[in-house]
């Protein structure tokens, strides 16, 4: 009996360490951190709106419904750390003394919740009860303090998105985005313009893998999203790059654009164990936007005054190549996150 009372209270420790670490790695570790509990509350919650999307016919219905995802998801968090670690504790105290497990369970949930309705009979006991409501005060902080950071994240975020529909429309498409650009005629706006980007993607890289919750977070306008507005722009900085006679150093610009967002939607895809082409080449791999779309978007802007490259077959190659980058791992986070259809 002492034998199994030992091995019970082992196993009720691993389980409350196991879920306290949980969250410590989900809400306070400042890195990139795959967390199985996270994920599996995440997913299973995730299949049981996908069930209630099949019964909304359009697409706000489906973002409407979507918007709420992730924080009932995230809110579901903390109910299940308090229902383990009371699982744990549970099995800790029947190790300790307590006559039976519907005893033990009650002495637990009393704990951790601070109710009071249950005490504890020794001195050992007493310790672990003291420390199993320290432990449910603790994860109660932990949702309080990481909301707040989490929110700023999102704002500052979402700020950029709204912002691009003043340069690019609504929906934000990459030949607008080009042409407003053009129009500014102005070397320092428009190198502004791609450094604020550049940073952009950086602190999406640092914010949505140690804030993972904050991909699901959906923008306050239906037809917005994160992933658009990060497609429109590495669009528009290839089609810069191929199509458009420029100046070297506003091209430099535009490839450190493409090489912090294709980092940084790596890296998010990584998280949430994505698949997508992680050596893609051109012609090889095939991108989404095709050659007749590339033409008329030439054709567009070279009708608006805008000096083009000569060879537009050589322009259409040039920007496939860039765009085949970041072109699979794009695709593959807007079907994560349901982002709205957009014309390119």
């Amino acid at each position: 009996m002492i034998l199994l009372r030992s091995l019970v209270f082992l196993i009720g420790l691993f389980l409350a360490a196991y879920t306290f670490i949980s969250a410590a790695r989900t809400f306070v570790l400042p890195r990139s951190a795959s967390v199985k509990l996270t994920w599996v509350v995440f997913v299973s919650v995730r299949k049981l709106f996908n069930l209630m999307m099949k019964a909304l016919p359009t697409y706000e219905q489906r973002d409407s419904l979507m918007a709420i995802y992730a924080p009932i998801s995230l809110l579901l968090m903390v109910p299940t750390w308090l229902l383990l670690t009371t699982i744990g504790f549970a099995g800790m105290f029947w190790a300790l003394g307590i006559t039976s497990w519907e005893q033990a369970f009650l002495l637990s949930g009393s704990s951790i919740l601070t109710l009071g309705f249950a005490t504890a009979e020794t001195i050992p006991q007493t310790i672990l009860a003291f420390i199993e409501s320290t432990v449910g005060l603790i994860l109660v902080a932990m949702l309080i303090s990481y909301l707040p950071t989490m929110y700023t994240a999102f704002s500052q975020r979402e700020e950029a998105v709204s912002l691009l529909q003043v340069r690019a429309g609504t929906p934000p498409t990459a030949p607008e985005l080009v042409w407003r650009l053009q129009m500014w005629s102005n070397a320092q706006l428009a190198y502004d313009f791609w450094n604020y980007w550049e940073r952009w993607f950086t602190q999406l890289d640092e914010t949505h893998t140690s804030l993972s919750a904050l991909v699901f977070f959906r923008s306050p306008q239906a037809q917005q999203s994160w992933v658009v507005a990060a497609g429109t722009v590495l669009d528009a900085a290839a089609l810069h790059l191929s199509a458009i006679k420029q100046s070297e150093a506003a091209g430099l610009s535009q490839g450190l654009v493409i090489r912090a967002g294709n980092i940084a939607l790596r890296h998010i895809a990584n998280m949430f164990r994505v698949s997508y082409n992680v050596d893609p080449h051109y012609p090889d791999d095939p991108v989404h936007v095709t050659q007749s779309e590339f033409n008329e978007a030439y054709e567009r802007l070279a009708s608006q005054g805008i000096t083009m490259q000569p060879d537009r077959e050589l322009a259409w190659r040039n920007f496939a190549g860039w765009r085949v980058n970041y072109d699979s791992v794009l695709v593959a986070l807007a079907e994560l996150t349901m982002a709205p259809e957009t014309t390119w």
